[in-house]
C-alpha cells in the first residue's frame, strides 16, 4: 500500500525529547501487539521499563494513531500476511512476541508463519484471551449496536469513562474498536493437526476477567509443543494496567533467565 513502508509497523512510542532507553548489547526484541482498538501507544511505558536486557518494540497495526488514514483489516489473515514480512525483516536472531487480547491471537498466528519461515521466537506470551481453538463463547460484539458496544467496552474498564462519554472520541473508536473484533470474532481456527507451534507459551490473565475463565485461558497449554506457563494477577480483562511492575517481571525473569541456560 502507498507510503506503508516497514517501519510504519514499527513507530517510536515515546515523546520527541525522550531519549531511547540504553539496551544491552544482546538485548532481546519484544514485539509487542495491541488489544482491540488500541494502537502501538498502549506500550509506550514499555521500552523504558524492560530495557536494558529487553528492547520492547510496540507494533502499529493499521488504522490507528500514526496510521489512521489506512482502513482497518477485518481479518486475522490480512493482517498476519501484511505484518509477517515486516516483523520477519526486523526481527534480530533473539526475539519474543507480546499479545493482549486480540493481539494474543495475532502473536499465535504469527509464530507459525514465522516458526515455517525458519525464523521463530524464543517465546510467545498471550494475555487476556482463552486459546484460539475453543468455541466462540458469549454474543458476537462486533455486531452489537454503538450502544450495546460502548457498555460491553465500559464493563472491560480499559476505557476511561471520560472518553466514553465524548461523542466524538467515541465516534473515532467505534468503527476501529468494531473491525477489530470482527478479526477475532470471525477468527477460524487451524485444523486440529496444525495448532501446535514449537515455541514455548506463557498465557497471562486477570483472576476477574469477566470474559476469559482461568480454564479458558490454561487451555493455551494444547497449543504448544515445548513449555508452558499460566501466570495469574489480580484484576479484571486490563490486569496488565493495575500490575505493570509484576507483568514486566513475569517478561524479564521469562526471557533473561532462560537466557543463561542457552
Amino acid at each position: 500500500m502507498t507510503g506503508v513502508t516497514d517501519e510504519s509497523w514499527f513507530p517510536p512510542c515515546r515523546p520527541a525529547s525522550a531519549p531511547a532507553p540504553t539496551l544491552d548489547a544482546k538485548a532481546i526484541q519484544l514485539f509487542c501487539l495491541p488489544h482491540a482498538g488500541a494502537g502501538a501507544s498502549a506500550y509506550r511505558d514499555w521500552p523504558a521499563s524492560l530495557a536494558p536486557g529487553i528492547e520492547a518494540i510496540p507494533v502499529q497495526l493499521p488504522g490507528r494513531e500514526s496510521r489512521h488514514r489506512e482502513p482497518a483489516r477485518l481479518s486475522a489473515a490480512e493482517l498476519i500476511t501484511e505484518l509477517s514480512g515486516p516483523l520477519a525483516r526486523r526481527a534480530g536472531p533473539d526475539f519474543a512476541l507480546f499479545g493482549h487480547s486480540m493481539g494474543a491471537l495475532l502473536c499465535y498466528e504469527l509464530a507459525h508463519v514465522l516458526s515455517d519461515l525458519g525464523k521463530p521466537p524464543r517465546h510467545v506470551f498471550v494475555s487476556g484471551l482463552g486459546g484460539p481453538h475453543l468455541p466462540f463463547a458469549g454474543p458476537l460484539l462486533h455486531e452489537k449496536t454503538d450502544d450495546d458496544l460502548i457498555a460491553a467496552v465500559a464493563d472491560l474498564e480499559g476505557t476511561s469513562s471520560e472518553v466514553l462519554a465524548q461523542p466524538e472520541l467515541v465516534e473515532l473508536l467505534l468503527p476501529l474498536l468494531r473491525a477489530d473484533l470482527t478479526v477475532w470474532e470471525t477468527y477460524v481456527p487451524r485444523r486440529s493437526s496444525a495448532l501446535r507451534v514449537p515455541v514455548p507459551i506463557t498465557a497471562l490473565g486477570g483472576r476477574r476477567d469477566p470474559g476469559v475463565s482461568l480454564e479458558r485461558l490454561s487451555a493455551w497449554e494444547s497449543l504448544t509443543s515445548a513449555d508452558f506457563r499460566l501466570e495469574v494477577f489480580d484484576g479484571g480483562h486490563f490486569y496488565h494496567h493495575d500490575a505493570p511492575d509484576g507483568v514486566a517481571a513475569v517478561i524479564r525473569k521469562t526471557l533473561l533467565d532462560s537466557t543463561l541456560v542457552q
